[in-house]
């Protein structure tokens, strides 16, 4: 019987799970394996790094696939008006989209003691569900059910009756409500707004504050591909750097309109002007460097919170429109925009999930 294994489906997820394996005595590291699915996200030349970096014993890709590209399983997702009838055509969905995985899935999950998963909402909860496999359910992203619970939302009427179907294995539900979810770690139970049986509490900063320097030398060079890049593009000579934070919003030209505001408003320091530096987000398709050619635009595929690990690093101020800004340590001032902002630009229903359950 092998250790454990995890499911990861963006950096962020790999990170917290190398944060995991690092807060684990010297003796018992190296032993999990890691399955990056590239169904949403492009990993790169990540997998070989892994392989190197002394935590994992085995790297696999998972080409994991979304219901769309099954039309047998996709002709059980229409509304046909009827509870009852909607009912039905989704236990035949949850079943078929778990067994459509079979092929593409690139390890026996029976062959580990602990299985983890990242955003158990994507294919693999199905699939594991399917097989009847147990597993621990990971958060997708930092706080992010305290903003956006996709289990209730995604199920808003008649959830106590879905989450009785989903406790017997008839449907799924991701976030702690599958039959076969042993539990769902998250960072902040006092910050979210709804309960689940099965949420744990797990605070990131305790799998970060006993980090040694060899450890958070082994998170920089795992995700960082050129760190001589990094480093150029981070010195400015000493003058105030500001940090824009970017995520996949809206479409890409809206997407731009936002960000450009973002460092008209808030780019400047004391009514100086400020080296902007941009970190895309791993998913954001919009091409920062051709759209704004004025600034420093840094490689998106790396988890931000990597920065916290590089000496001497230091922004003036960092600037975020959703993305949680909890674990930052590199900043001295951090702005985060939130609704109110997206407000000017998506129709609110769009963006406030929560206040709609």
């Amino acid at each position: 019987m092998k250790d454990r294994i995890y499911v990861c489906h963006t950096y962020y997820h790999v990170y917290v799970a190398c944060l995991k394996e690092l807060n684990l005595p010297k003796k018992e590291r190296g032993k999990a394996t890691l399955v990056l699915s590239v169904m949403s996200n492009d990993f790169g030349c990540l997998q070989d790094r892994a392989r190197r970096c002394g935590l994992f014993e085995e790297v696999h890709m998972f080409d994991e696939q979304e219901d769309v590209n099954f039309p047998e399983v996709m002709k059980y997702h229409t509304d046909r008006g009827n509870l009852l009838l909607n009912m039905l055509a989704r236990i035949k969905y949850t079943k078929l989209l778990g067994k459509m995985q079979q092929a593409y899935v690139p390890v026996d999950f029976k062959e580990y003691k602990d299985v983890f998963v990242f955003c158990d909402s994507d294919p693999i909860g199905y699939y594991l569900s399917y097989k009847k496999i147990p597993y621990h359910a990971l958060e997708d992203g930092l706080d992010c059910i305290s903003t956006y619970d996709t289990a209730r939302y995604d199920n808003r009427g008649h959830f106590k009756l879905k989450a009785f179907l989903a406790s017997l294995n008839l449907i799924f539900i991701q976030n702690g409500w599958a039959k076969y979810c042993l539990d769902m770690e998250v960072n902040d139970l006092s910050a979210l707004p709804y309960p689940c049986p099965k949420y744990v509490e797990k605070p990131r900063r305790e799998l970060t504050e006993g980090l040694g320097e060899a450890e958070k030398e082994t998170l920089v060079r795992l995700f960082i591909e050129n760190m001589d890049e990094i480093q150029k593009k981070l010195d400015t000579g000493g003058k105030n750097k500001v940090l824009l934070l970017t995520e996949p919003l809206c479409g890409l030209d809206v997407r731009e309109r936002i960000f450009r505001d973002c460092i008209e408003q808030y780019g400047k320091l004391d009514g100086e002007e400020s080296v902007v530096l941009i970190k895309p987000h791993p998913r954001d398709a919009l091409d920062y460097r051709k759209a704004f050619p004025e600034y420093i635009v840094l490689d998106g595929r790396f988890p931000m919170e990597v920065l916290n690990y590089i000496k001497g690093l230091r922004f003036r101020r960092v600037i975020s429109v959703f993305t949680v800004v909890h674990a930052i340590q590199f900043a001295e001032e951090i702005v985060y925009l939130g609704e109110d902002f997206m407000d000017q630009y998506e129709p609110p229903e769009m963006h406030r999930q929560n206040e709609m359950i």
